[in-house]
């Protein structure tokens, strides 16, 4: 089941399914934009979906929120450079758990119903880097500096990149000596 809605200009969007439980995913199909990308948002909606498409029809996908109440939510679509209002519609039941077996002290089963996110993660570490300590090395004096880690950890990776070069240098030799050219592995 699909719930549609017409815009006086034209655009149509279907969202699929139409009703929903939160928490859960729904499709999106917008005709009658002349792009080839768009948005749909919705308050029911955790973030904006994403529409890319061609010929006048745009696709994209969304998760309803979780903690949503039962009710009717209204979706707008960004396309062409302007927004086209309350142009589709998704219904929300609330998730009601079944009830089969008497009432009893001991639960009946294990709960399969979980929540989705209300927001986007912010992924990405970004900067998060310099937010952590670097962890103390035994009998080494910690040094840090705002834009690094300090002596002891650049010591350590020149180093490593020290024995990384003679690596390479050593067998390069041997190579030569053996009369082979390198990358005829």
């Amino acid at each position: 089941m699909a719930g549609t809605a017409f815009a006086g200009d034209g655009v149509k969007v279907t969202v699929t399914p139409s009703t929903v439980k939160p928490g859960a995913d729904v499709d999106i199909r917008v005709q009658g934009c002349k792009g080839t990308t768009g948005a749909a948002k919705s308050h029911a909606f955790i973030a904006d979906a994403e529409l890319t498409g061609r010929d006048h029809v745009l696709f994209g996908d969304t998760t309803v929120k979780s903690g949503l109440q039962k009710g009717t939510y209204k979706v707008s679509v960004t396309c062409d450079g302007r927004e086209h209002r309350d142009v589709g519609v998704v219904h929300v039941e609330k998730h009601r758990p079944e009830t089969t077996h008497p009432a009893t002290l001991e639960p009946t089963h294990r709960p399969t119903y979980h929540p989705s996110p209300i927001a986007p993660v912010k992924a990405g570490g970004g900067g998060a880097a310099m937010a952590v300590p670097a962890p103390a090395a035994p009998g080494v004096a910690q040094t840090t500096i705002e834009s690094g880690l300090g002596t002891p950890y650049t010591l350590v990776g020149l180093g490593m990149a020290a024995i990384a070069a003679v690596a390479v240098a050593f067998r390069s030799a041997r190579r030569r000596r053996a009369g082979t050219t390198p990358g005829a592995d």
